[in-house]
């Protein structure tokens, strides 16, 4: 082999298979920070409200302001967004046990999956979309306007001030949020079921009253809890990271929706695998 071929320069798939390699890397690891960051800002403002409820100084004003604000911008879309939920669902359903000659189970199979699925998704896509995306705002306003900075300065914890009012009220909106959804998705879908789907209203009743227990209500409150967790660590990590002007701003809020969906998307999957495998269906 001669020495042209020896040091021969890299062929133009090389060259492509050499960027693609090293644009998964750093794709790869970024996120990774990205995860780490977040988890990291997560357990301190755990931590800093733990210690602030102990010692009695937690921030309740700040908190309840934050609440209401997250009800008045979630509470209107959440109930749009029950209403064709509860009726899909029991249309849906009620189609296929119609022909199954089990009309008696709509209340059962549309309960279960409003209960279960539908409204702790419900409340983390809104929570996600409206909560996340203003609180995103919010925060990265003031980073990029160096208030953050100048309350570091001033000795000020930014994640104790800023951080931990946030999630304490998320966390209490998300139970709320859940029960209106689960309210308003099943009383949508037991009209439906009686005025279209000619179902008796004691039938739909008792199908409903058979096959949900109150672990299923408990279960459906902790997800939507945990739901409205990462979403707004999430906001606040965007928001306390964003960087060069408005356009930052902006970049942080779109980062914030997109990875909160995402994110929540993947814990569903999972809880849902492990609820099921230790929490059946079964009669009440």
């Amino acid at each position: 082999m001669s020495s042209t071929e020896l040091f021969d320069p890299p062929t133009e798939q090389a060259k492509a298979a050499e960027v693609l390699r090293r644009n998964f890397t750093e794709t790869v690891l970024s996120s990774v920070a990205t995860f780490g960051r977040a988890l990291r800002i997560g357990a301190s403002a755990t931590r800093i409200g733990a210690v602030d409820a102990f010692r009695l100084r937690f921030q309740v004003h700040e908190t309840l302001a934050q609440a209401w604000f997250l009800i008045r911008v979630t509470a209107i879309p959440s109930i749009l967004m029950a209403i064709p939920f509860g009726v899909i669902v029991s249309a849906q359903v009620g189609n296929i046990v119609s022909q199954l000659g089990a009309d008696s189970m709509i209340g059962a199979a549309g309960g279960l999956g409003v209960i279960k699925q539908g409204a702790p998704m419900a409340t983390a896509m809104l929570l996600g979309g409206a909560g996340a995306a203003a609180i995103a705002a919010d925060l990265g306003a003031r980073t990029v306007r160096e208030e953050v900075d100048a309350m570091r300065v001033m000795g000020v914890d930014p994640i104790q001030r800023l951080v931990v009012p946030r999630i304490a009220a998320m966390m209490l909106i998300a139970p709320l949020l859940n029960i209106l959804i689960i309210f308003v998705g099943v009383t949508a879908g037991f009209a439906v079921s009686v005025t279209v789907l000619n179902v008796t209203p004691g039938s739909y009743w008792e199908s409903f009253g058979s096959f949900t227990t109150p672990i299923d209500v408990w279960v459906s409150l902790i997800k939507a809890t945990l739901f409205g967790f990462l979403v707004v660590v999430i906001a606040c990590q965007r928001g306390l990271e964003a960087k060069g002007g408005p356009r930052g701003v902006a970049d942080g809020v779109n980062a914030a929706v997109v990875m909160s969906v995402a994110a929540v998307v993947v814990l569903n999957t999972a809880i849902t695998q492990v609820v099921t495998m230790f929490l059946p269906v079964r009669i009440a």
